[in-house]
């Protein structure tokens, strides 16, 4: 890791992604966020992601989204993260919202994964212990458990506000009754629940039904992850599987079963689209997940700084007709 002293664009917020409202809460997030599921574990190229961290901030992203078991092996994004924050942001962890999350399964054993009060408040004390922070801006339940009773979930998430270790909380990726039931208890404990984080993009427009209209109803934040389908909404496939792409492996959340020919063809059409606007197809599919009011950022997941900076690119073209809005529609269903 290089150890020349980083000091941030000084046009960083004058030149940035641009900042919207979390729901109706105080808190600004910026349009595109960065996630480390993947790229910043311990078999990742360690100075390519200080550099996509730096870079991130230097434009103006300061909303940083991790979990317990983010990196290869698990821990080791929110370990090699922690690095760099102590080494080149110590002075500006006001300027960041830093997230992680439990429900997963992180350790061997009864109490390594779900919902249990048991869980999270472990994950979490050891998660803070990983980044070397005294608290993270949000902590997430990362799913339901319908094995633990949503108060003892939603109870557990009120003390780590309380007990100062997280200023907001957040669900993922719950099922739309009980996303209600979640909000209303966090509201009643006098924690309401800032964020909803869910998939959501052109292939994937679940959300829209009862999901956001919810949030919205609530005041409830919504970040988008997967807006680029895993890659499928990029200029990756469209000649078919590239042997070094996640949809070549066999193990994975991208199988090559998804990219059948139908969906290279559909691919290929919203590539189309794409060229016509000026934009590469993941600068429109990032561009076409803001287009949705509800949503408040993005998170992308980058292998390199030019990957974040072509993302980044999308803010510059996020207008879209309604002819194009109803074509990307049609390709999408």
């Amino acid at each position: 890791m290089s150890h020349n002293k980083y000091i941030p664009a000084t046009d960083r917020y004058s030149n940035s992604v641009g900042y919207q409202a979390c729901g109706k809460s105080g808190l600004q997030l910026p349009n595109i966020s960065l996630g480390l599921w993947h790229n910043f574990g311990d078999v990742d190229d360690a100075d390519e992601a200080l550099k996509m961290i730096q870079f991130a901030f230097d434009h103006g992203i300061t909303h940083f989204d991790l979990a317990n078991n983010y990196g290869t092996p698990f821990g080791s994004a929110e370990k090699n993260f922690g690095k760099i924050l102590k080494e080149h942001f110590a002075s500006h962890r006001d300027e960041m919202i830093i997230s992680s999350k439990a429900g997963h399964l992180m350790w061997e054993g009864p109490y390594g994964d779900g919902g249990s009060r048991k869980y999270m408040m472990a994950s979490l004390n050891q998660s803070l212990h990983r980044m070397k922070l005294d608290y993270v801006d949000i902590f997430y339940s990362h799913r339901y458990d319908a094995n633990t009773p949503l108060e003892e979930t939603m109870g557990a998430l009120s003390d780590m506000v309380k007990q100062g270790k997280a200023l907001y909380v957040g669900i993922s990726k719950y099922p739309t009754d009980k996303a209600r039931e979640a909000y209303r208890i966090l509201r009643e404990n006098g924690t309401p629940c800032l964020i909803n984080q869910d998939r959501y993009n052109i292939f994937t427009r679940d959300i829209e039904q009862s999901v956001l209209p919810l949030a919205e109803e609530n005041g409830v934040g919504m970040i988008a992850f997967s807006p680029l389908a895993q890659g499928m909404l990029s200029d990756k496939y469209l000649n078919g599987i590239p042997e070094n792409s996640r949809a070549a492996h066999s193990y994975g959340f991208l199988q090559k079963s998804q990219l059948t020919p139908e969906k290279i063809e559909q691919i290929r059409k919203l590539n189309d689209i794409a060229a016509q606007r000026g934009q590469t197809l993941a600068q429109m599919a990032l561009a076409w997940c803001l287009h949705q009011p509800g949503v408040n950022s993005v998170i992308i997941g980058t292998s390199s700084v030019k990957q974040l900076q072509d993302n980044i690119d999308a803010l510059k073209n996020t207008a879209f007709s309604n002819d194009e809005l109803w074509k990307i529609g049609e390709l999408g269903a």
